[in-house]
């Protein structure tokens, strides 16, 4: 009994796959690039601003609390409950959908920008 390897013709199509395969990925590496390169900033530019964002929050609500503790205002935190949960909710539901919608707008790379963009708001810069 004799034991025989793969045909000359599985083999040559099997080395020919990888070759094909980075031949039609070529011409899409300058768009990808961009986009993941464009994404990443956008994602670091997004976490920074919404780092500060909330910086600023937090400052506004303990200016707001020591002025309240000295009896300079009075805050109505009920009401302002009630105004906020409908922005909040909006936002919640259609907010990621709208950014998303914005930023890949006209995009031919939405799929690399989108990837950068993850890796972007992930990493520690």
């Amino acid at each position: 009994m004799s034991v025989t390897g793969p045909t000359p013709t599985l083999l040559h199509a099997a080395a020919a796959a990888p070759a094909s395969f980075a031949d039609a990925l070529r011409p899409l590496l300058p768009d990808l690039s961009v986009g993941a390169l464009l994404g990443f900033a956008t994602g670091v530019a997004l976490k920074h601003i919404g780092r500060w964002a909330l910086i600023g929050l937090g400052v506004l609500f303990i200016t707001l609390q020591v002025l309240a503790y000295f009896d300079l205002v009075s805050v109505n935190w009920l009401r302002v409950e009630a105004l906020a949960e409908p922005w909040l909710a909006q936002g919640r539901e259609n907010g990621g959908a709208w950014l998303t919608r914005v930023l890949t707008a006209n995009l031919p790379f939405a799929g690399a920008f989108t990837a950068g963009l993850l890796l972007g708001l992930r990493a520690r810069v």
